[in-house]
């Protein structure tokens, strides 16, 4: 006589696993404090607004344009 072993449906096949077995949880993280985080990136505090100063744009009219194209691109996204 042939022995037939039961289909399982993927969820049957995962309760029969056990808990151990079954899905391996990430390892948390060890929790760092902020002043920790900050110094393995070698940050330095904000002194002034010319520390985030950036000369993105080569000129006046590039900024406008590109304020030009911002604008329109939310009114179109807002319609």
């Amino acid at each position: 006589m042939l022995a037939v072993e039961p289909v399982l449906t993927p969820l049957e096949d995962l309760m029969s696993v056990p808990a151990s077995e079954g899905f391996s949880h990430p390892q948390p993280r060890p929790r760092l404090s902020v002043e920790e985080l900050l110094a393995a990136k070698n940050t330095q505090p904000i002194r002034s607004l010319d520390d985030l100063a950036a000369d993105t744009f080569e000129s006046d009219e590039e900024l406008e344009e590109f304020l030009a194209f911002t604008y329109a691109e939310r009114r179109r996204d807002a319609a």
